[in-house]
């Protein structure tokens, strides 16, 4: 059993959205289940409806699960489980206020320390911890060992006991710490194999060892995946547009181009323009380079012309709304000139707008418009072309120009013969 584990807090991220296209391609090729957990049992920072977005985001992308597991519904257990370590001796009752915490923090930063918990708590006599009225929060007991982690993209990672410290497992209000929820619920739906971002590194020991604690002994898998950084060679943040998916979207870049993308970054595929469903025959989770990608909004807008490029012309009409066969190989011409599909409605639209026509072709355009609504069906351009030349008495730019700017609405473009082409139908519609 694999899983994909967001938080309902924010927009879905490109980190996340590889995180979750490899979990999908993993578990395809090894014939196991991928769960999405909703990881949402901090009350605050959820956003309401978030949930489903990251849903419908995962459906447009064709990221199949079996099924979907909220944390929340989970804490019972959360709760049963940290009373177990307390019963077994393997966690313990801690009193400390937040301002004295606080001020042992602060001690560390001035003696330029890693902070620690000095375990003030850990061997309270039962009497004080009994009756004691004041709140507390549960910590488990720091590993007594060296905690090794097997990762497939970085090889054994060894965690001293200090680093893992005696961390806290359930708040004061006994709602449980995100490693505590996310070790007991990996260990409750018997997760195999755990492939998250590298910014989790140092939660792998906390979360090893909480399960360790508990008794289970079956050894998940890892693959931490690198960071992905910005033009800047800098971690892609908030700040970067192009890390929010939804923004991809709306500019315009296809859920096959963007999915292709993140699957070559940092990965030496057998071709460079894929989909999903080809890079299940090839993708090897061990050959994933350990160092950073560097995301390049050029390289993705190159792969989101080769995928318009493969799209049926119907399917291309539909983006750029029509559900005309006819419209979508026009818009095929314009390929050559735009990258998304943003640029491709930008170009198709003034064709069936109203014409903004320059004064100096006004009268131009007044007779050429007569001049066509007068002219019969024509299938060859150059008949079409030559007939209401001839008719209009019109010619050079004031022919040419003018009936660029009636045809597509524009005064520079790809040659009216290829446009003519698809829009010979359309004329009267057009030209009004």
């Amino acid at each position: 059993m694999l899983r994909f584990a967001p938080s309902p807090t924010g927009d879905m991220h490109i980190g996340n959205l590889r995180v979750a296209i490899f979990n999908y391609i993993v578990s395809k090729q090894r014939g196991e289940e991928l769960i999405i957990r909703i990881e949402d049992t901090d009350k605050e920072r959820n956003i309401e409806g978030k949930d489903q977005e990251i849903l419908e985001m995962l459906a447009l992308f064709g990221i199949e699960y079996s099924q979907v597991i909220y944390q929340s519904e989970n804490i019972r257990f959360h709760v049963a489980m940290a009373l177990q370590l307390i019963h077994d001796k393997k966690a313990f009752s801690c009193f400390c206020s937040s301002d004295w915490l606080d001020k042992k923090r602060q001690e560390a930063k001035d003696s330029k320390t890693a902070y620690r918990y000095d375990d003030a708590c850990r061997n309270l006599p039962d009497e004080l911890v009994i009756d004691n009225p004041n709140p507390f929060t549960i910590r488990i007991k720091r590993p007594d060992s060296t905690v090794v982690v097997h990762d497939h993209i970085k090889g054994d990672v060894s965690f001293e006991p200090d680093a893992v410290d005696s961390f806290i497992i359930m708040r004061q209000d006994k709602t449980p710490m995100y490693n505590f929820a996310c070790a007991v619920d990996d260990m409750l739906a018997d997760i195999s194999l755990i492939i998250r971002g590298e910014d989790h590194m140092s939660n792998t020991p906390k979360q090893d060892h909480i399960r360790t604690a508990l008794g289970y002994s079956k050894k998940i898998e890892y693959a931490h995946l690198p960071i992905i950084l910005n033009d800047d060679g800098k971690k892609m943040s908030k700040r970067d547009d192009a890390s929010s998916v939804k923004w991809l979207l709306e500019e315009g870049f296809l859920p096959s181009a963007i999915a292709n993308y993140l699957i070559l970054m940092g990965n030496k595929p057998p071709k460079e323009i894929f989909d999903m469903s080809e890079a299940v025959e090839w993708f090897n989770l061990d050959s994933v380079s350990k160092s950073p990608a560097r995301f390049s909004i050029d390289m993705l807008r190159y792969i989101n012309k080769e995928h318009l490029k493969n799209l049926d012309a119907k399917e291309l009409s539909r983006y750029v709304g029509f559900a005309d066969i006819e419209i979508g190989e026009l818009a095929k011409v314009y390929l050559e000139e735009i990258s998304t599909i943003k640029e491709l409605r930008a170009k198709i639209a003034p064709i069936f707008a109203n014409k903004e026509i320059p004064q100096e072709f006004k009268e131009a355009s007044l007779i050429l418009i007569e001049t066509i609504k007068k002219a019969p069906y024509f299938e060859e351009y150059d008949d079409f072309k030559n007939f209401i030349m001839k008719e209009s008495g019109l010619k050079g730019k004031d022919f040419f120009k003018t009936l660029r700017l009636l045809l597509t609405g524009v005064e520079h473009g790809p040659d009216l013969a290829a446009v003519y082409k698809y829009l010979k139908n359309y004329i009267g519609e057009i030209v009004k």
